[in-house]
């Protein structure tokens, strides 16, 4: 992981807005239509160009192929994925059960969002060429281009047991080991060619109100502890200061009153094998938890991602109030040890944002320039 030694970097949590052509060549492909694969791998090498031009003319220093190849962040896990055959499983937020008329909005005017289906047999990673497309894709996209680092983000075992029925594997540890074992293929892939890896563990903070709402604290922070023992378990041998990891608690504009404070699960979200921890810390629920890090120290080894732009709302931050946020961290961990991002994706899943790739684009550039404006601070203090 680079540090911001001599300034704030910038990054953001991977995902972008998809061209509405492309999106709708990816939803064809899902749904088993038949479509030109050779038209499709040239039009997300195209994407992945324009993105990675975007995010620099924008100001990022660490930039992502915006997953422009997946029809969701870990959805796209059944296609590379054997096993995956039976029922999607819905999803059900606490906080939407309990404000129905939040759902019913949600569902008029999200646009559709892909589903996984459930696992019906044994889990392996059956073929790499669509993540060394990935990788591809976003090698060619750099050349010429002057960027700090790139990254690849993937799915997390846990994140997949979140959102997938299991039928096949008897207990939920086999099951979460079986795509461990699976994903730490793709893993070292994107390693091996020289990326930063990004492991994306909504289920970390989500398990809470999607699984555990019900259950004392305690039970979900065993669920928890075994989501993290996973994911290790995976991200065994691989240099912990090529991984990122990127928690959130639901990128979607619900009531979230019921997201399970920081506080009560940062100390097992720290045992990951992996130097970077992305988290939410811009939008009206999570921004008050900067202070947490003054109770809890950040380790030594860690270096901090927090959010400091919401990707849920079309406002475009003041950078001033991004340096502000930027300043609260650094004042807390170290200035070297923050890197600022976004609360989460533009672009979770294909055609299901809430942020038109416009506006996206200028609130990274407002992030960028927040992020001069917090170095100047910084800097200038000796602080």
């Amino acid at each position: 992981m680079q540090r911001s030694t001599t300034r704030i970097l910038t990054t953001h949590t991977g995902s972008l807005p998809r061209p509405d052509d492309l999106t709708a060549l990816l939803y064809a492909q899902a749904d088993g239509q038949p479509i030109d694969p050779a038209a499709l791998e040239a039009r997300v090498r195209t994407a992945v160009a324009e993105a990675v031009r975007q995010q620099v003319a924008a100001g990022i220093d660490i930039v992502s192929d915006g997953e422009q190849s997946k029809i969701g962040f870990a959805n796209y896990v059944a296609q590379r994925l054997t096993g995956f055959a039976g029922e999607p499983r819905p999803f059900r937020a606490r906080d939407l059960l309990d404000y129905p008329e939040v759902a019913q909005q949600l569902a008029a005017t999200g646009g559709r969002a892909p589903s996984t289906p459930g696992c019906t047999g044994p889990i392996r990673y059956h073929d790499l060429t669509a993540v060394r497309r990935d990788i591809d894709h976003l090698r060619a996209a750099l050349r010429g281009v002057g960027v700090v680092k790139a990254f690849l983000p993937a799915a997390s075992p846990g994140c997949v047991v979140q959102i997938t029925h299991n039928t096949y594997y008897p207990s939920r540890r086999e099951y979460l080991y079986a795509l461990a074992d699976a994903l730490k293929t793709e893993y070292r892939a994107i390693i091996e060619a020289g990326f930063l890896l990004q492991v994306d563990c909504p289920d970390f903070a989500m398990g809470r109100h999607v699984e555990f709402a019900d259950a004392p604290l305690d039970e979900y922070r065993r669920n928890l502890a075994l989501h993290v023992e996973a994911l290790n378990h995976a991200l065994a041998g691989l240099p912990a200061d090529r991984i990122r990891v990127h928690l959130c608690w639901g990128n979607y504009p619900g009531t979230h009153h019921w997201d399970v404070p920081l506080r009560d699960m940062l100390d097992l979200v720290l045992q990951v094998h992996g130097e970077g921890l992305s988290i939410e810390a811009a939008n009206p629920r999570h921004e008050h938890e900067w202070r947490v890090f003054e109770e809890v120290p950040l380790p030594e080894d860690k270096v901090l991602l927090p959010g400091v732009i919401d990707t849920k709302t079309n406002y475009i931050e003041h950078p001033e109030l991004v340096a502000e946020r930027i300043v609260r961290f650094a004042r807390v961990v170290g200035r070297e040890r923050v890197i600022a991002s976004t609360d989460c994706g533009f672009g979770t899943f294909a055609g299901f944002g809430r942020v038109p790739a416009r506006v996206a684009y200028a609130k990274l550039a407002a992030l960028a320039e927040g992020a001069r404006l917090a170095t100047r601070a910084l800097w200038s203090a000796g602080s």
